[in-house]
């Protein structure tokens, strides 16, 4: 994690609550695994203000979250709702690690 301004804290908690955000469309069916994905992908700012092993968990669990969206809702091994838990759990984790900032 580098020196993050005040700023740039400021634009990862935006970017965080538009995760969130998306998090919650996706678990009431309004976006697309894929499109979340996106999304979090391009939250530069915020995976840049944490730890490096934030960014490793958000984009393995992202890409389970994708593969599992290929399948019908319990038919691979990847649970879409434990994959949306873990991801707020995440979210959650990373809001911490910001305040701490």
């Amino acid at each position: 994690m580098t020196s993050t301004t005040s700023s740039e804290l400021l634009q990862a908690a935006q970017q965080l609550q538009q995760l969130r955000s998306g998090l919650a469309q996706l678990a009431q069916s309004q976006t697309s695994a894929s499109a979340l994905g996106q999304q979090a992908r391009s939250a530069t700012t915020l995976l840049q203000a944490l730890p490096a092993r934030y960014g490793e968990v958000l984009l393995n669990l992202l890409d389970r979250l994708e593969s599992s969206a290929l399948f019908t809702e319990e038919s691979c091994s990847f649970s879409q709702k434990d994959l949306l838990d873990n991801l707020q759990t995440w979210a959650q984790k990373a809001e911490d690690q910001l305040n701490k900032s």
